[in-house]
């Protein structure tokens, strides 16, 4: 620091549960209280959204105040003193679960549902909120009518939370979903209640990743439902394009089940294309290669090892190049492929045959 800077002005501070923590201006009681770690319950909040403050749960007692104020939407104030988890808040939390769960069709979700599938179930134990002590009519429609192979609209299992809407405007931009009616006959729909593929959905599956509940589902990863081995994740970078989106691999023993993005990706922040999540299949595609295959002279391909499959790709060009010159060798690229590759591709055809003649796939 230079001697004739002045001093930075000391940061506000506020006191949660008895110890005072300092904030920048803007920030949420939320916000902070998550830096010291506090266990503040919530179903609408989604650190990538803007804040909403529908589901309740994340109310907190602020000195001074009448009433609880939700702390996800309530910004800090200098000298606010702020408690998390009194007896009352704690009942009071207790009941809306209770309240909630009296609605659903169940509380249970597949973990394969998506990622934030389980956190209803979560919080439903932690508060031990399966009392029955409520009853009467259930919420929502489920929409089996939707045949679209990756996105599951199982609306029974929806608490109105909206994160599914809000990632979907908010995130992508797209509108294609939103609410209809009111009150307890608030149902998410698309335009015209028509079909997700009739829509302007793009299955990015954004809403599938937030939603809490498994209301909605990731279609293709329910089908190892069945499978008996444990669900694994594997963090990677999808191998699509060239953006470099971070995804978690979900496999069962050896075989790959499903594709998610990874919240904190630097590159994609938790979105991805309909390929990245749900064009995964070719993996273990039975038509797929396992091995070189190279044409006999009985006209047939026949198994061959990787040492004779690539001397004879070399001898076809330079067999090529000898008679037809420089310019009857070309390359297209492949957007599966990783940056090395590509890198490799132009240079064997500029650097080795002295043309630009190249092109990448994902143009098409």
């Amino acid at each position: 620091m230079s001697a004739n800077q002045p001093p930075s002005p000391p940061r506000p501070t506020l006191t949660i549960d008895g110890e005072q923590l300092e904030f920048a201006p803007g920030e949420t009681i939320y916000e902070v209280a998550q830096r010291r770690r506090a266990s503040i319950p919530t179903l609408c909040y989604d650190a990538r959204l803007e804040p909403f403050g529908s589901c309740r749960l994340c109310a907190v007692e602020v000195e001074g105040s009448r009433t609880p104020v939700a702390s996800c939407s309530t910004k800090a104030v200098a000298g606010m003193n702020v408690h998390t988890a009194t007896p009352q808040l704690e009942e009071y939390r207790r009941t809306l679960l209770e309240m909630v769960v009296s609605e659903n069709r169940q509380v249970e979700a597949d973990p394969l549902s998506g990622s934030a599938s389980q956190e209803f179930k979560g919080l439903v134990d932690r508060y031990e909120a399966r009392t029955g002590r409520f009853a009467g009519a259930r919420s929502g429609h489920s929409k089996t009518e939707d045949t679209n192979p990756f996105i599951l609209r199982d609306y029974e299992q929806c608490i109105s939370c909206y994160r599914c809407v809000r990632v979907c405007a908010e995130r992508e931009g797209d509108h294609a979903i939103n609410i209809a009616n009111r009150g307890f006959h608030s149902q998410i729909t698309t335009e015209f209640d028509q079909l997700l593929r009739d829509s302007s959905c793009t299955f990015c599956g954004q809403c599938v990743q937030t939603c809490p509940t498994g209301a909605l589902a990731d279609r293709k990863a329910l089908r190892a439902t069945s499978l008996p081995e444990p669900l694994e994740q594997t963090r990677t970078v999808c191998a699509y394009c060239g953006v470099g989106c971070s995804v978690e691999v979900l496999t069962k023993g050896e075989r790959m089940v499903g594709i998610r993005p990874v919240m904190d990706g630097p590159a994609n922040q938790g979105a991805l294309c309909v390929k990245g999540q749900f064009a995964f299949d070719f993996v273990q595609h039975p038509d797929r290669l396992k091995t070189p295959l190279v044409r006999g002279d009985d006209g047939q391909l026949h198994p061959a090892s990787w040492d004779e499959a690539l001397d004879r790709a070399a001898q076809g060009f330079r067999q090529a190049f000898q008679r037809h010159g420089r310019h009857s060798i070309y390359a297209i690229a492949s957007g599966r492929a990783p940056n090395e590759a590509a890198y490799l591709t132009q240079k064997f055809i500029r650097a080795g045959n002295g043309t630009h003649q190249i092109d990448n796939c994902s143009r098409a």
